[in-house]
């Protein structure tokens, strides 16, 4: 196929029609990367292997199983493969304002975060210079966590949309949800986590993920599991 049969076809499928589509571009790889509607993430579960489904049409997705509840780790261990992530581990110092002066205290509960990040390089994975600076596709997030009773703050979520070197934020996204800790949090349930990003400015390249999730340690390890992260990337132009 010649270049000018690969672009049509790109812009037949993914509905295009619009959007800059300069001649320069190298189509088939364009074609070949299918830069839309999939988890431009890798390793998206590293908690365990789930079964996560997207819906290629609109992007929007959810867990397809539940996945199982999290049980007792070994102390200071963490159970699961982060590969494909950058980790990193936060301890948080022990909250003493409420314990009354010369009070003996047999056990207290100390908390970490468990904080995971990646990177996204945008035009490698097949989006091209005048499609984000002008057309500015929807870039679209997910997640899911584990609600539990550990804490009233057990999830953080901070999303940016970078420059070309990786340090300028075009636009970002932070959330920062408090848990209810009634009698239903025992029951483990999942929460998704969803923003879309549209009408950003120009000159985005790459998007950082990053989410910290809170362990607990009292007479054992509980953690705080993560499942079906996304960035998604959808053929709608931003309005």
């Amino acid at each position: 196929m010649s270049s000018g049969e690969w672009k049509k076809k790109c812009e037949d499928e993914w509905g295009l029609q619009g959007a800059p589509m300069p001649d320069n571009v190298d189509w088939r790889s364009v074609y070949e990367a299918k830069p839309f509607n999939r988890n431009l993430l890798k390793n998206p579960s590293p908690y365990g292997t789930l079964s996560v489904r997207h819906d290629s049409g609109s992007g929007e997705g959810g867990l397809s199983e539940v996945p199982p509840r999290r049980g007792l780790c070994i102390p200071g261990f963490i159970e699961g493969d982060f590969s494909d992530w950058t980790t990193s581990t936060e301890d948080i110092p022990s909250d003493l304002s409420g314990i009354p002066k010369g009070a003996v205290v047999c056990a207290m509960a100390k908390y970490s975060w468990h904080i995971m990040e990646q990177m996204v390089d945008l035009k490698a994975e097949g989006l091209w210079e005048e499609l984000l600076d002008e057309y500015r596709p929807e870039i679209v997030i997910q997640d899911w966590y584990e609600e539990s009773s550990l804490h009233d703050f057990i999830y953080q979520l901070h999303v940016k949309l970078l420059g070309a070197d990786k340090t300028s934020v075009i636009a970002e996204h932070t959330f920062n949800p408090t848990e209810e800790r009634g009698a239903y949090s025992r029951n483990h349930k999942w929460k998704e986590v969803s923003h879309v990003f549209s009408s950003y400015g120009p000159g985005v390249r790459h998007v950082h993920f990053l989410h910290r999730l809170k362990n607990q340690f009292l007479n054992g390890f509980y953690t705080t599991a993560s499942s079906g992260s996304a960035v998604i990337v959808r053929p709608v132009k931003s309005y």
